[in-house]
């Protein structure tokens, strides 16, 4: 059976992947991440949160380009595998710190964040104490579309889009279970 991303990634490679230059590589997308982070989480806390949610849908995307570029184009780097999910972590802990403290729980916020934390130590721990090659499966896999879902339709509400209350109960409602697949990942593998 064909992993779930195994589709998304041949759609890219038709499309999005054969318009990038040939030098982009996916660490330098994982580097886009990065410096994406702060900018979002600066963004939410002076509440633009028009340019925030942008650039926070951008920084997702990039999360499903630089996997799809490195596997279809055969650049998977350990730089790679340990930074890209490191990356992931950053962005959707910061946005969890300050828009769902502040628009739906800050229990809710603080186990995101907590569980993410958990998922970096252990998997820094598997890759350099216990020697493991740490790699991504279906749970945490899962675990980001659902908690990018979940903040995409948060800012959806914050934003005032259509059925704006629908949207913030939906973004709880996601979140949750984002941080359900969050606990079976630390339990069910090695991996950030």
């Amino acid at each position: 059976m064909r992993p779930l991303y195994f589709f998304t990634d041949r759609l890219l490679a038709a499309t999005v992947i054969k318009l990038l230059p040939r030098r982009l590589t996916p660490n330098l997308i994982t580097t886009f991440r990065f410096l994406a982070v702060p900018a979002v989480f600066f963004l939410l806390i002076f509440e633009r949160y028009d340019w925030s949610g942008g650039l926070f849908l951008l920084a997702v995307f990039t999360d499903m380009l630089d996997g799809a570029l490195a596997r279809t184009t055969n650049q998977i780097t350990d730089w790679g595998k340990l930074f890209d999910p490191l990356a992931d972590k950053l962005l959707i802990g910061s946005a969890a710190a300050v828009l769902v403290t502040r628009f739906l729980s800050f229990k809710l916020a603080a186990a995101i964040i907590a569980v993410e934390l958990l998922l970096i130590l252990s998997g820094y721990y598997y890759k350099y104490y216990r020697r493991l090659d740490i790699q991504a499966n279906y749970l945490g896999k899962t675990k980001m579309v659902l908690q990018s879902i979940g903040l995409l339709a948060l800012f959806g509400s914050v934003l005032g889009l259509p059925s704006w209350f629908w949207l913030q109960l939906l973004a709880d409602d996601i979140l949750t279970v984002a941080l359900i697949f969050a606990i079976l990942s630390f339990f069910g593998y090695r991996s950030i």
